[in-house]
């Protein structure tokens, strides 16, 4: 209890989905079900990222304690980076990777080039702060900051 309330982890838990944020691979994150990207639990299937991401998140912890406030992890600090603020933030790839031409890239070459392009027009045209800002429901803006969300998911 913080303040006499539950946290919203622990909200999160024990409310319906509960059970199936534990673990289960059929259990999807408001922005994936949004994205059609599979669950961060769904191991062992072609196109799956849940290696990567669980062993991913010990690094991204220890990056994120000694980092400090040097660093905006969207949206677990808010939706909005500070100005001239480094930001981490979740990235979908498959959002982007098809509206460039390959040009020899890897498959895992073509999704950083596709963020990092399509990020850098946004930003250039003026959108990417619109990208910080996506309309939510009123259950994915109360688990978002819990959860989550991949930029671009709008």
């Amino acid at each position: 209890m913080e303040g006499g309330r539950t946290p919203l982890r622990d909200r999160l838990r024990r409310g319906a989905a509960g059970q199936l944020r534990v673990g289960n691979a059929r259990w999807r994150r408001h922005c994936e079900l949004r994205a059609r990207a599979k669950s961060v639990f769904h191991f062992d299937v072609p196109g799956s990222v849940a290696k990567s991401t669980h062993a991913g998140l010990p690094w991204l912890a220890q990056l994120r304690t000694v980092l400090g406030a040097t660093v905006h992890w969207w949206p677990f600090d808010g939706w909005t980076p500070p100005p001239a603020t480094h930001v981490v933030a979740e990235c979908y790839p498959s959002l982007w990777s098809g509206r460039y031409s390959r040009e020899g890239r890897s498959p895992d070459q073509q999704d950083a080039y596709a963020v990092a392009e399509s990020l850098r027009l946004f930003d250039q045209q003026g959108d990417l702060a619109d990208y910080f800002h996506p309309v939510l429901s009123p259950e994915e803006a109360q688990d978002a900051p819990f959860e989550g969300w991949i930029l671009g998911v709008r």
